[in-house]
């Protein structure tokens, strides 16, 4: 196995994509070439009729080429653009080459809407004597997936209008919450007591300080930060709802869940039984906080104890000893995925270094013409942050697995994104919590495994509650900022059970998820793939090292098939039924039942 470099890097590479980042020359051209490549095939498919025969349709093959190598261009950019705005958030000229991507986004998207034209216009009879080529054969599912959803949509020309108006209308707005987010600084106290401003990045790592009082301090200070720009926050949820819910009426789509089951290939009825077998199991989990309450020393737990430490975890983690460990956990279940975490340390593929002007959050995006990916994170030395880079990893190592596949069949869903994520982290987490040094660590490395499963539970499911509702009312007009307040804080109540002594009503705003405009309703899709994962994890430990590979599979067939076929093909369930969803909450529940049984007063 390969040898991590001491000390490990706190901070990317990103020159090794395009040097000089946003000042350099190197990315503009990359985008030049881009835009007169998409612009060559837009007219090209312009004049492309639909194939009157299974001999026609190789005519098509160099052109589905080309489109796989312009939307493997076009991540690329993407990628690149959210990387720079990510690591310095007052990086102008950033802001502006992402406008370019966006605008050049937009401009694939018209010639996708031509190509799926096509492909909806193909006679029955040819289209499957066309997919049953064995050129076609790799690529067939997505493609048999555009054309159906190809069905359902506007015409050709009121799409690409409608993608053409969303730059400087719908993304626009998306980007504006950028600006918001960029312009706030948050009061803190440093450890001398001196007064400081804090992004938003880095008050956010404060608000599960161990400490009670400075979690509660930052608190406060957070929401009156949030609630002070609320008014502006409001108008772009508003607006991005607004244009999501027009479009959706123009193509005759009443269910605003349409779009991001589709999205994420899922059914309804999956999603309702997922959330079914959670809310059964719900008041264990109030046990868990109950007790946890008890033993701060308060009634019940606020917003902001949630999520905070419980008891001694060994002080605070270097990033060192972080990415040693996290090698070392993966390297007992898979070699070839430890191999891979420690090239993307050793590759500087990794932000995590603690400064002010970085984007709150952590994200990995990938780079397929690069055949790399970067992650984004703010390491602050919790075990926390020790998870959040284990779950970061899995994205990678999952883009990895995906290197060398046709472009179309990359293109997997955030809810099977989220599936290695959470898998890698439950290796961390699973292992800390195995090899504690005392009762007392057990006990905090328990609590943060818990911690986890409510906010899958809870909090997630109240945005997915808070979220399905906003939209409901807001297609009968806009909403004030007081009323989706009082909308967020009904659906924390209803997702947690009632069972805190505060809320965060202005959640909505300080959630950059809410306004992310490539995709709907970013918030079931990672309760599933806690889920889904905590199912394969299960699976995965009875079977042991023999998984790995059947692992690996799975991850290569998430951009081919939906999630239905995919569980079934690779772990022989049905998702539909509450057998599977049950098998992965016992050991979301035994962690819970482990945490009571250490804690219990004699």
């Amino acid at each position: 196995m390969s040898q991590l470099n001491e000390p490990v890097a706190l901070t990317w590479d990103l020159d090794s994509l395009f040097e000089g980042g946003s000042t350099g020359q190197a990315f503009p051209q990359f985008l030049a070439q881009l835009e007169k490549d998409i612009q060559a095939l837009n007219e090209t498919l312009k004049n492309q009729q639909a194939p009157t025969s299974v001999e026609e349709t190789y005519l098509l093959d160099p052109i589905i080429k080309q489109l796989q190598d312009v939307s493997a261009r076009i991540l690329e950019a993407s990628s690149f653009t959210e990387c720079l705005t990510a690591q310095d958030q007052h990086d102008k000229k950033a802001v502006q080459l992402s406008g370019k991507v966006t605008s050049l986004d937009a401009q694939a998207s018209n010639m996708m809407t031509l190509f799926h034209n096509i492909l909806f216009l193909t006679s029955d009879d040819v289209w499957q004597g066309w997919m049953e080529r064995e050129e076609m054969k790799p690529i067939a599912f997505v493609l048999t997936e555009k054309r159906d959803e190809a069905k359902e949509k506007l015409s050709p020309e009121l799409e690409s209008l409608a993608s053409d108006l969303a730059v400087s209308g719908y993304h626009a707005w998306g980007q504006h919450y950028d600006t918001i987010v960029a312009n706030i600084h948050i009061p803190s106290k440093d450890e001398q007591g001196n007064e400081v401003q804090l992004s938003v990045g880095q008050a956010a790592n404060k608000l599960d300080d161990a400490n009670r009082d400075v979690r509660e301090e930052t608190f406060v200070q957070w929401e009156k930060a949030w609630k002070d720009t609320a008014d502006f926050s409001a108008d772009t949820l508003n607006a991005l709802a607004g244009f999501r819910l027009k479009l959706y009426e123009n193509r005759g789509w009443d269910n605003v869940l349409k779009e991001p089951l589709a999205i994420n290939r899922m059914s309804e009825g999956t999603l309702n039984m997922m959330w079914q077998v959670i809310n059964k199991h719900k008041p264990l989990f109030i046990k868990y906080m109950d007790r946890k309450a008890k033993m701060i020393g308060v009634d019940k737990l606020s917003w902001c104890d949630v999520d905070a430490p419980v008891g001694n975890t060994s002080g605070q983690t270097t990033y060192d000893y972080a990415a040693k460990e996290i090698v070392k956990q993966f390297a007992k279940f898979s070699p070839k995925l430890a191999d891979f975490a420690t090239h993307a340390f050793n590759q500087k593929w990794i932000e995590a270094e603690d400064r002010n002007g970085k984007r709150p959050g952590g994200f990995c995006t990938s780079l397929p013409v690069s055949k790399q990916t970067r992650i984004f994170m703010t390491f602050g030395g919790t075990v926390s942050n020790m998870s959040t880079l284990a779950h970061e990893l899995g994205h990678a190592y999952h883009q990895y697995l995906m290197d060398g596949l046709p472009m179309f069949n990359q293109d997997y869903a955030m809810n099977v994104a989220e599936t290695a994520s959470t898998f890698a982290e439950m290796i961390v987490s699973d292992a800390l919590v195995q090899n504690a040094q005392s009762k007392e660590e057990k006990i905090a490395l328990l609590a943060d495994k818990v911690q986890r499963s409510i906010a899958f539970f809870m909090n997630i499911h109240a945005r997915f509650l808070f979220e399905t509702r906003f939209y409901e009312l807001r297609k009968q007009g806009t909403l004030e900022a007081e009323e989706i307040s009082a909308l967020m804080e009904k659906a924390q109540r209803e997702a947690f059970l009632d069972s805190l002594s505060s809320y965060h009503p202005y959640f909505w705003s300080s959630k950059l998820h809410f306004y992310i405009t490539g995709v709907p309703f970013y918030n079931f899709p990672y309760t599933f793939g806690y889920m889904f994962s905590t199912g394969i994890y299960a699976i995965a430990k009875r079977e042991g090292t023999a998984f790995a590979a059947k692992y690996d599979a799975l991850l290569r067939d998430t951009g081919c098939m939906n999630v239905e076929e995919l569980a079934s093909k690779h772990l022989g369930v049905d998702l539909t039924q509450p057998d599977f969803w049950e098998d992965a909450m016992k050991l979301a529940i035994q962690d819970v039942e482990d945490f009571l049984a250490l804690t219990e007063e004699n």
